[in-house]
Parts: C-alpha cells; structure tokens; sequence
C-alpha cells in the first residue's frame, strides 16, 4: 500500500465532505452534473491531494503536473478539490454556473485557476493532454500529464486517433485514467456503445493497463504509481466506479448525469452522506 491507513482514512473524509458540498451547492442552484462528479471524486482526490504536483500559489508553474478533466461536465467536483487545494476561495462555490463567474459549466483554462485545458466536448481531451505531453518531453521537462476521461466518452473516434499517436510517440509521461462508470447521458454504455473487452482494445493501441476500484483511495495510488513507472508507451488506469456513487438513488442512473435536484431528493442524499440512513 502505498499510503498509510489513516492517511486513506483522511482523504476517505475528504471525498465525503467533498460529496456532501456538491450535493449542497447543485440543489442551490438548480443546475450541474451530479453523476459523474460523484463518480470522479476518488480520482480527483487522490490526484490532487496526494500523487499530482501542482502548486495553488503557483498555478502556472512549469513543473507542474497536468491534470486534464476530460470529461468536462464533472467540473463541479473538480473546482470543489481546486477549491479545497487553494487555487480560489471555496465561498466562491456559490457562482457556479452564475453569471460573470470563472466557474462556468464545463471548465475554462482562461479563467480559472488551476484549470489546464478547457473541456466539454467529449473526445478532445485525449489529443491535447497528449499534445501537451509530447510538448513537454521537448521541453525536457519532466512533469507528467493525466488526461482523466469518462467511458462514455471512449464513444469518440479522435480518442483512438489519440491513442494510436501517443503510442507512436511513447508519451511515457502520460496517464490516462478512465472513469469507468459504465452509464452515461442516455443510458448505460453497453446499450448506447458497448466497449467490449476494454483492457485488451488499450492494450491494442499500445497502452500499458492497470485496473482498480476507482472508489479506494489506496488502489487509485497504488495503480498511478505503477502508470508513471511504465516507459516507451502511455498508461491507462480503468477505474471502475458507480455513476452517482454516494447517493443510493442516484447510483447507476443515467437520469442523474445533469438532472436539478429536488428537495426530498436533497434531504435522502443529504441524510445518507452523513451515515443518517
């Protein structure tokens, strides 16, 4: 194991508080993507707060790591953890998807901190994060870049593309983390695209693969140290993981990838979150 128990147990609560605050804030404003922010949050969370270097008073240091969300509609996790880290106030929550806010739906690298690449349609993600892996191997910089994807979004045809290319150029230096929830807007994914064997179609287009539970903070570290130790070739991680997770009702459910919240909804996800039900 590559962290300590009650390290595991710190960031355990982390993600819970993390889950409560989302639920909090997107039945405030009526609007957001819960789903698959709460199948994100392990990954995030373990990126962030224990395996990615990144520097919130530094947010344009060249060093860094790069992380690039992918699936960009899971931004409200993701400035929750950028908020936590200290790359913008967490008061600031409040103006998602408000008027004049840096935290617009899908995320924005112009404005806000912390943000690598602007995302939201699906299959873009893969090529830039390998583009500006490629860019950084030029550069003799030896930072690594996790493009974190959604499996819905394996969907795309440029992601194969992008596949195909950062095994031809041996973009060691980068993890591809998919969030395998196995649901996505319109269903599950095996009724709108069945993936098949995908550990084996990785491994086809040159990816070195490793698999974990996406929801155990110790097996998400255990398996990115092994990503980053893989040379001459990318890394995948599948991650499987609940669509919803947290919130029993909303689990699994592909009506919960953008869908406002209503207030008995708000007050059993909130109950069960704090171990009420």
């Amino acid at each position: 194991m590559s962290i300590s128990l009650s390290r595991k147990q710190e960031l355990d609560d982390l993600c819970r508080k993390f889950r409560m605050d989302l639920i909090e804030l997107l039945y405030s404003i009526q609007t957001g993507h819960p789903g698959g922010s709460l199948s994100v949050c392990e990954i995030l969370t373990a990126l962030y707060f224990e395996k990615a270097r990144v520097d919130p008073q530094n947010p344009g240091w060249e060093h860094r790591d790069r992380i690039v969300l992918a699936k960009g509609h899971a931004a409200p996790m993701l400035y929750r953890i950028l908020a936590e880290k200290g790359f913008f106030p967490v008061e600031e929550m409040k103006t998602l998807r408000q008027l004049n806010t840096r935290l617009q739906g899908h995320p924005c690298a112009l404005e806000t901190p912390g943000v690598e690449l602007s995302t939201g349609p699906l299959g873009i993600g893969l090529s830039a994060a390998l583009g500006i892996a490629l860019g950084l191997k030029l550069s003799k910089i030896d930072s690594t870049v996790y493009a974190v994807m959604g499996d819905g979004e394996l969907n795309e045809g440029t992601v194969w593309e992008a596949l195909m290319s950062a095994s031809k150029f041996k973009a060691d230096n980068l993890v591809i983390i998919i969030d395998r929830n196995n649901v996505q807007l319109d269903g599950t994914s095996d009724e709108i695209m069945p993936m098949g064997d995908l550990k084996a179609k990785l491994e086809a287009f040159g990816c070195e693969v490793f698999e974990c539970d996406g929801h155990n903070i110790s097996e998400l570290c255990d398996a990115i140290d092994n990503a980053r130790a893989v040379k001459e070739k990318p890394a995948a991680i599948i991650a499987r993981t609940v669509k919803g997770k947290g919130v029993s009702f909303m689990e699994g459910e592909s009506a919960w990838h953008g869908k406002p919240i209503g207030f008995e909804e708000y007050k059993t996800a909130m109950a069960e979150l704090r171990g009420e039900q």
